[in-house]
């Protein structure tokens, strides 16, 4: 999996004010928790984030915080209802031995038959849950569509990665492929010519 290295800056006023403050600088408060550690307050530079938040991808992000180096993933983030600004941004700290549970982006592969006939591509899940050592994790996880027929779907109980532990559920549907007009007067003329 593709990680991401980033330079944080501790901080140790932790009232709504100073946030106000940092923000108005550019920065975004963090909090980095988990996996037996102290949690630690730090600040990121907004304009860094760009590419760890705006992107369908997911990180292992590596945070350097006072010359020490802290391997974590993204965990949840604050954006304002409003003017979209990222308020806070939550890491959870993760060990290289342990599992970690983590969203990995779909990519969808192949041409599917029912598109071919005219149906129409429907993708309902962009990401889906897993757990592994990090060591293990993919960039993406590849839904092959290339069998997939008219008013069929996959789901994500079909799908099957070694080394991968599936959280999301098996009953979710990632992609289906929907009938449409075109795809019924095809199919209508079909039927008549072999009557």
């Amino acid at each position: 999996m593709k990680t991401i290295k980033l330079n944080g800056q501790s901080r140790t006023n932790l009232g709504k004010k100073d946030s106000k403050v940092l923000r108005k600088q550019k920065l975004v408060p963090c909090v980095l928790y988990g996996n037996k550690a102290e949690n630690k307050n730090f600040v990121l530079v907004e304009k860094e984030l760009k590419e760890l938040i705006y992107t369908p991808f997911s990180y292992i992000v590596e945070i350097a915080i006072d010359g020490k180096i802290h391997t974590c993933i993204l965990k949840d983030m604050q954006f304002h209802p409003v003017t979209d600004e990222i308020l806070h941004i939550d890491f959870l700290n993760i060990d290289e031995n342990k599992p970690v549970a983590i969203d990995i982006p779909v990519e969808i592969t192949g041409h599917s038959e029912g598109v071919k006939q005219g149906g129409k591509l429907q993708v309902l899940i962009r990401k889906i849950k897993v757990s592994a050592l990090i060591s293990e994790l993919p960039d993406e996880l590849p839904v092959d569509i290339t069998n997939l027929q008219l008013g069929k779907s996959i789901c994500v109980g079909d799908l099957l990665f070694d080394k991968l532990n599936i959280i999301t559920p098996k009953s979710n549907i990632i992609c289906s492929v929907k009938m449409t007009r075109a795809a019924l007067g095809a199919a209508a003329t079909a039927e008549e010519q072999k009557s």
